[in-house]
C-alpha cells in the first residue's frame, strides 16, 4: 500500500513543533503558510486522522498527531543517516559531522578546525554544546560523531579517546561576596554554607552528573557557562570557572579567587566510537591532535 505520508510532510510537522506556529515554520522552510496548511489538511484527509486540534486560539497537536510527529522524527533521522552513509560510500567524506563539546570548553577553540576542514571538503559541520553526562549520551546515541570534553575515570568499551589539552579551573565569587570574609580552611564543611552555581546536565536519559556540588549545599542551576558567569558576578553564589573565562573579570574587579583554593587542572579529551569512522571524522581527529589550542590561562 502506498503511504500518503511523505518526508516533506514529516519535515513540515517537525518545523511546526519546533517553531511553535505554522507561520514560523513556513518562514524556516521558505514556503507560504497557506501551502503548509494545505499540505497538512490534505494529509489529514488522506489518512482520515486529525493531526491538529484547531478548536482553540492556536492549532495544537492531537495525540495521533504527536505519534506521527515522534515516529516521523525517527524516520527523518534514519533518512539523514542513510544519505550520509551513501555519501561516505560514494565520496569517502561524510555529508555532515557533529562535534559535541562540553560547556566549559570555549567554542572558539573549534573555529580553526571548521575553517581548515572547509578547505579540504564540503562536509557540513555542527558544533553542539552539551553538559557533563549529556556529552556522553550524544555520543552513545549517535547524535554526535566526535566529542571534546573533560576526561572520565572510565570510558565505555566501544569508545576511543585521546588527550588533547587541559583547562585550568579556579574557585571564584563576586568580589563583595561574604565568602571572602570567612576565616579558616575552605574545606567541604565550609563550602556547604554557600550557595553553589551549577550548570544543568543536558542528559535526557542517562543519570545526571555533577561536579564540585555537595549533597546538602544550596544551589542555583543555570543552563550554560555564560549564565553561570552572570550569576557569579551578581553575587548569587560561589563556583568554579575556567581560568580563561574568570581572568578578565578578576582583572575588572568583578570576581575574586576564593582564599584557600588552588587552581585545578582538568584533562580535555576527544572521544569517538571505534567502529564508525569516515574521512571527515578521521581528518578532524588528526587535526585536533596537532592543533588544539589549549584552553588554559
Amino acid at each position: 500500500m502506498h503511504s500518503p505520508i511523505t518526508l516533506e510532510a514529516l519535515h513540515i510537522l517537525d518545523a511546526i513543533d519546533r517553531r511553535g506556529s505554522f507561520a514560523a515554520a513556513a518562514n524556516e522552510l521558505d514556503r507560504a503558510p497557506s501551502s503548509l496548511s494545505y499540505q497538512i489538511q490534505k494529509l489529514e484527509q488522506d489518512l482520515d486522522i486529525t493531526i491538529f486540534d484547531r478548536s482553540g486560539h492556536k492549532a495544537v497537536f492531537t495525540e495521533a498527531g504527536k505519534l506521527i510527529l515522534e515516529r516521523g522524527r525517527t524516520l527523518l533521522t534514519a533518512t539523514e543517516k542513510l544519505v550520509n552513509d551513501a555519501s561516505v560510500l560514494a565520496n569517502g567524506w561524510e555529508l555532515d559531522i557533529t562535534i559535541a563539546f562540553d560547556g566549559i570548553v570555549q567554542v572558539n577553540h573549534l573555529f580553526p578546525l571548521v575553517e581548515a576542514l572547509g578547505n579540504v571538503s564540503s562536509t557540513r559541520v555542527r558544533l553542539q554544546e552539551e553538559i557533563l553526562a549529556g556529552c556522553w549520551e550524544t555520543l552513545e546515541e549517535g547524535r554526535a560523531d566526535l566529542l571534546v570534553c573533560p576526561k572520565l575515570d572510565s570510558l565505555p568499551l566501544d569508545v576511543k579517546s585521546e588527550t588533547i589539552g587541559h583547562i585550568d579551573m579556579i574557585w571564584v565569587a563576586a568580589t563583595n561576596h561574604y565568602v571572602h570574609r570567612r576565616v579558616g580552611e575552605f574545606n567541604e564543611q565550609a563550602r556547604e554554607k554557600y550557595r553553589v552555581i551549577a550548570i544543568a546536565d543536558t542528559a535526557r536519559e542517562q543519570p545526571a552528573m555533577s561536579v564540585n556540588v555537595l549533597q546538602r549545599q544550596p544551589r542555583l542551576t543555570v543552563s550554560n557557562l555564560a549564565a553561570k558567569v552572570d550569576a557569579l558576578v551578581a553575587g548569587l553564589g560561589i563556583g568554579t570557572l575556567p581560568l580563561s573565562a574568570a581572568k578578565p573579570l578578576i582583572e575588572q574587579g568583578k570576581l575574586s579567587q576564593i582564599d584557600g583554593t588552588q587552581l585545578s587542572k582538568i584533562e580535555v579529551i576527544m572521544a569517538w566510537k571505534r567502529n564508525q569512522i569516515g574521512e571527515a571524522k578521521s581528518w578532524c581527529i588528526q587535526y585536533l591532535k596537532k592543533h588544539w589550542q589549549q584552553n588554559s590561562g
